[in-house]
């Protein structure tokens, strides 16, 4: 009697197999903005007169920029980039709106930019803006916030974003380098509230006054 053999598929030896070479993912981080109460010593501005941008009323101007000024009183910074679209200009929008009640608060109010383009500047004489820019080029400021890392690229977290670039944040440091206020714009709800804000420039204003003055 013939017996067939069943078997369709031939047999291997497990020794023959060659394993592939392990593929290497990259493990990607999660960003942990600085918050307040945090301090950020290393926080300084270049005196690179190409990395400033001011605007009054729209049109762009060439004064000089005083340092010692500007972070001698409470400082407002927002992080701003043109690839958060809308969203970023909604922002820019609302700092705008601000900057006056900042300043007579006795605040002084920044924004942190990581590109110098013709676009901002056309949008700026469009809406009138009067803000002081910050060019951020290598990120190191968006940095030492942890507001932007290599290692975590926002289009990870957010659709519709092709380039990695800082969060959308606004902050308030005192002179000392502490920060007071933070808010991260994570669920592109809404911005920041411009009450706290104004208050919180307010108190701080107030208080480093009365220690200057004991």
């Amino acid at each position: 009697m013939q017996t067939t053999n069943n078997n369709k598929y031939p047999f291997f030896d497990l020794l023959e197999v060659v394993a592939e070479p392990d593929l290497n993912f990259r493990k990607l981080k999660s960003l942990h903005p600085v918050k307040a109460g945090n301090l950020v010593p290393e926080f300084k501005l270049s005196n690179d007169y190409s990395r400033w941008q001011l605007f009054y009323n729209g049109a762009e101007t060439h004064g000089p920029i005083s340092q010692r000024n500007l972070l001698s009183k409470p400082l407002v910074i927002s992080f701003y980039s043109r690839h958060w679209g809308q969203q970023g200009l909604a922002q820019l929008k609302q700092l705008n709106n601000l900057h006056h009640e900042v300043k007579a608060s006795g605040g002084n109010l920044l924004i942190i930019s990581d590109e110098r383009t013709e676009e901002l500047e056309k949008w700026a004489w469009e809406q009138s803006l009067t803000l002081n820019f910050y060019h951020d080029a290598n990120k190191e400021i968006a940095q030492q916030f942890r507001v932007y890392a290599d290692e975590y690229p926002v289009w990870d977290r957010f659709s519709g974003i092709d380039e990695n670039a800082p969060l959308l944040a606004t902050y308030i440091i005192e002179p000392s380098k502490q920060v007071i206020y933070s808010h991260i714009d994570w669920d592109f709800l809404g911005t920041f509230s411009s009450e706290e804000i104004i208050s919180a420039v307010y108190e701080s204003a107030l208080i480093s006054n009365s220690r200057k003055s004991a």
